[in-house]
């Protein structure tokens, strides 16, 4: 059955209100709700921010604006680790006997190290060793926060999503560097599967995110991923996503566009922007079993009446694609 979800931010401060929503639109009817991420309530409830929540034994600071490694947690370390306690402690509340899948998001290694400095001066991204060690306490951390939502959610089953809209950057030699004159050499694909794959193999079910134009679909299941979340509108070469999603991987379609001027999308329009992408592929039933509608980003940039028709209105899309699919 063709499913739906969020991408992982919400718009506004209101964190319960956010998590009624999440339950209440994504909690049935072959929906996967998730941990809301709500990053207008600061710098340390953003996906950076979050991110450092999440490391072990890597204490950071915000320093006018910029995140960067340090010798002691910063406040805004903290805090976004206070945060993250407090949001999961709420999730529980609502969530407590849930006996579904759930969604967890995390920033990618290379999005961090792309988007963190070194106490001295420069990314993380340009210093081999650091980058290293920040992927491995990425990943214990991860593991830790995965366990932590077992032991919450005792009978919901963890999908964890790893947000990466920096690895095309990445990839292709396009990270500038702290004086944005030069930019950082390129990443070999080896080295930035090693470092994805134990976020890769932290749940049964894990999700690469990138809504950035240049993601590699064969990285994907290379890192040991089981699904690709990408937005529709930046697939190049449908035909290779095609032999992907046939070879067992699913596919988070980014269908409900997100950049431009905010709109309200009805069922049906998505329909036919889904359906004109992946009909001609004739995968059928098999596209319908691993098949997750998704807007192409997070929402934090819509209201939340906004947000809350797009995910009503990819859970009506839902039915209606798999319906089509099957026929």
């Amino acid at each position: 059955m063709v499913g739906f979800t969020g991408v992982g931010s919400l718009p506004g401060t209101d964190y319960p209100a956010a998590v009624r929503l999440v339950m209440d639109t994504l909690g049935a009817d072959g929906g996967l709700p998730h941990l809301p991420e709500l990053p207008g309530r600061g710098p340390w409830a953003g996906m950076i921010g979050r991110g450092t929540a999440a490391l072990t034994e890597l204490p950071a600071e915000l320093v006018a604006g910029e995140w960067r490694l340090s010798d002691h947690p910063g406040i805004d370390q903290r805090r976004a680790q206070a945060t993250l306690r407090d949001d999961l402690d709420r999730f529980e509340e609502d969530a407590h006997d849930y006996a579904g899948t759930v969604k967890l998001q995390v920033v990618g290694p290379w999005t961090l190290a792309s988007s963190l400095f070194l106490p001295l001066g420069g990314r993380v991204l340009g210093d081999r060793a650091a980058r290293r060690d920040l992927a491995q306490s990425l990943a214990d951390g991860v593991a830790e926060l995965v366990a932590q939502v077992s032991r919450r959610l005792p009978s919901a089953t963890p999908v964890l999503q790893i947000d990466e809209p920096s690895l095309p950057a990445v990839l292709s030699g396009a990270v500038p560097t702290e004086g944005g004159y030069f930019r950082h050499r390129s990443v070999h694909p080896p080295e930035v599967a090693e470092a994805l794959r134990p976020l890769a193999e932290a749940t049964e079910s894990s999700v690469l995110h990138c809504c950035a134009p240049g993601l590699p679909i064969d990285l994907v299941g290379a890192a040991g991923f089981a699904a690709a979340s990408v937005d529709q509108d930046l697939i190049a070469d449908i035909d290779t996503v095609a032999q992907a999603v046939d070879g067992g991987l699913q596919l988070y379609l980014g269908c409900l566009p997100t950049s431009g001027p905010v709109r309200d999308w009805r069922p049906d329009d998505l329909v036919r922007r889904v359906l004109r992408l992946l009909q001609p592929l004739e995968l059928g039933p098999v596209l319908a079993d691993r098949l997750v509608l998704t807007p192409a980003c997070g929402l934090a940039g819509f209201t939340p009446r906004q947000a809350s028709s797009a995910l009503a209105a990819l859970r009506r899309a839902s039915g209606l694609v798999d319906e089509a699919l099957r026929q």
